[in-house]
C-alpha cells in the first residue's frame, strides 16, 4: 500500500509543485540526471550480480523488440487508412512502441511484486533503452529529419554513452571479478532515490492543454501500448512455454505507459511533441489502472 500512495504523492507534487511555479521550468533536468547518472546504474549494481542468468532470460529481449517492430506494421496500416503523414506515423509508433519501464515500470514491479524482482526488471529497462536507441530513432529520424538518413556512427554513439547501460554493463562484467556485497548498503541508498525522483520528474513535466483535438490519436496508441502490447507477450510467453516471474515481469513490463525520453526524442527530431507529451500523461494516468488487470492477469496464467 505504501508503494501506492508513494506513486500517487510524487506525481501529484510535481503536477502541483509545476502549477504554482514553485520550482524551476527546467528542475525535472537537474533530477533526470541525477536518475540517469547516478540512480539506475547502482541499480543495476545492486541486483543484476544476483541474477541467476538461464535461456529464460532472453525472453524480455526478444519480446521488446516484438513489441517495437508490431508497433511499426500497426501504425503503418492504421496511418494509412487514416491518411496521417509519416511525421503523425512516426510520432505514434515513437509514443506507442517503446514502455516506461523505469520511470513508471520499476515502483509498479515493487509495488506489485516485491522488490526482489526488479532484476528481472532491469533487464526488460536495458532492453527497451536499445531498441528506442535503434528502431525508435531510426522511426523518428524517418518522420522528421529533413534528410531521412541516419548513421550507424550516431546510433552507436547513443548506445555506448547512456549511464544505465554503462552502468548495466559495468555491474554485469565487474561483478563476475568483483565481490560488491560490502558495497550493498551504499547501492541501496542511491536506488532507493530512483522512484521518488523519478515520479516527481514524470509529474513536472506532465502536460494535459489541448487533448480534445487529439483523442483518436492517443486513443490508438494507449490501445496499443496498455493492451495490444502485453497481450502480445503474453501470447508469445503461453506458446514458448515461458511462466514464473520472468514472463510475469516481462508481460507487466510492456504494459507500461510512453516512455518519458520520447518526447525528447519527439522534439529533437521535429515530429509532433504536443501529441508526444499528452500521451505521456494521459498514458500515466490511464496506465496505473490498467497495470492492476495485468498483474492479476499474469498471477492467473504465470
Amino acid at each position: 500500500m505504501a508503494n501506492f500512495v508513494l506513486i500517487a504523492v510524487c506525481i501529484i507534487a510535481g503536477m502541483v509543485f509545476k502549477a504554482t511555479k514553485s520550482i524551476h521550468p527546467d528542475a525535472h533536468k537537474g533530477i533526470n540526471t541525477w536518475i540517469l547518472y547516478l540512480a539506475l546504474p547502482a541499480v543495476s549494481f545492486k541486483y543484476l550480480p544476483k541474477v541467476q542468468w538461464m535461456a529464460e532470460m532472453l525472453f524480455p529481449v526478444v519480446a521488446t523488440f516484438l513489441i517495437s517492430v508490431a508497433c511499426f506494421f500497426f501504425m503503418k496500416g492504421y496511418s494509412r487508412y487514416k491518411g496521417y503523414s509519416g511525421r503523425s506515423r512516426s510520432t505514434l509508433e515513437l509514443v506507442s512502441g517503446y514502455s516506461n519501464t523505469s520511470f513508471i515500470g520499476f515502483p509498479l514491479v515493487a509495488a506489485f511484486y516485491g522488490e526482489n524482482l526488479l532484476s528481472i526488471a532491469v533487464i526488460c529497462d536495458q532492453t527497451m533503452f536499445l531498441a528506442l536507441s535503434t528502431l525508435g530513432i531510426i522511426a523518428a529520424v524517418k518522420g522528421g529529419s529533413r534528410s531521412g538518413r541516419i548513421s550507424a556512427q550516431f546510433i552507436l554513439k547513443r548506445l555506448v554513452t547512456f549511464p544505465p547501460l554503462i552502468g548495466c554493463m559495468a555491474a554485469l562484467v565487474l561483478s563476475r571479478f568483483i565481490d560488491f556485497s560490502s558495497a550493498e548498503p551504499f547501492f541501496d541508498k542511491l536506488a532507493a532515490t530512483v522512484s521518488p525522483l523519478a515520479l516527481f520528474s514524470v509529474g513536472l513535466q506532465l502536460k494535459f492543454n489541448g487533448w480534445k483535438k487529439l483523442i483518436p490519436q492517443m486513443s490508438v496508441s494507449m490501445l496499443y501500448k496498455l493492451l495490444l502490447a502485453p497481450a502480445l507477450v503474453l501470447g508469445l510467453a503461453l506458446l514458448a512455454g515461458i511462466k514464473g516471474d520472468v514472463a510475469k515481469i516481462t508481460v507487466f513490463e510492456a504494459a507500461m505507459p510512453t516512455v518519458v525520453t520520447s518526447s525528447i526524442i519527439a522534439e529533437q527530431f521535429r515530429l509532433n511533441t504536443k501529441l508526444t507529451n499528452l500521451t505521456i500523461g494521459f498514458s500515466i494516468i490511464v496506465g496505473l489502472f490498467t497495470s492492476a488487470i495485468w498483474y492479476h492477469l499474469t498471477e492467473f496464467f504465470f
